[in-house]
């Protein structure tokens, strides 16, 4: 297989497998490079649960959204190479093994955190609920088609940017997972910063919009 410069990430991604863990906790200050992404097709009742959940949290701070995963406090968290396709059982696994050991690693206490994810099936399965709450972990309600909200897309963008910036081309599975692996890890602290603070600010121009298309 030889991948042409300019795939997306998410396109390589499909064809590697990967799983980006979601912690905890960011400090001050930083610099991000944002890349446009496609917007998702908005219903008027997606539009209604946006506003919904940007009315919800409109009163939280920067210290109340650094809580919220898809981040650690040292940096972007471990990312998941996946074999084959992912379904809820492989997602508890990972759960269970990596994402715990993640915990461990930065010596995070599961009760202290509240993850972040979307609405796929798998995360929203019995199983992973299960998992969830026998391990005593809060699960953010995540309105649906809501990528401006979500700092992690705005990180994938930067990989994505990034692995283009190569202008290589990428001949097999293992070679692009090394140089997306490669990148990922390399993500710096102030990036995740930067996004964790816009947070507040993305909530109010969901809210100005009444849940329609942001900026973001």
């Amino acid at each position: 297989m030889m991948l042409e410069r300019g795939f997306a990430v998410r396109e390589i991604a499909a064809k590697i497998g990967y799983e980006s863990h979601t912690i905890i906790s960011v400090k001050e200050d930083g610099l991000v490079s944002r890349v446009k992404h496609k917007k998702p097709l908005l219903s008027k009742k997606h539009c209604k649960k946006w506003l919904k959940f940007a009315k919800r949290f409109k009163d939280w701070t920067i210290s109340d959204w650094s809580k919220v995963g898809y981040f650690t406090s040292h940096d972007v968290g471990y990312l998941c190479k996946i074999d084959g396709g992912l379904d809820a059982k492989l997602y508890r696994k990972i759960l269970d093994e990596d994402f715990m050991e993640t915990l461990r690693y930065y010596e995070f206490d599961a009760s202290d955190i509240i993850f972040q994810q979307d609405n796929d099936l798998k995360y929203t399965a019995i199983l992973t609920k299960q998992w969830f709450d026998d391990n005593s972990i809060e699960v953010l309600p995540w309105p649906p088609q809501s990528p401006d909200l979500n700092p992690i897309e705005h990180l994938w963008n930067d990989v994505d940017r990034q692995l283009k910036a190569l202008n290589i081309e990428i001949r097999g599975k293992d070679a692009l997972w090394e140089h997306v692996s490669q990148i990922w890890n390399k993500m710096a602290l102030e990036a995740c910063t930067k996004l964790i603070k816009s947070m507040p600010e993305r909530i109010q121009d969901v809210i100005n919009a009444k849940g329609d298309y942001t900026r973001w």
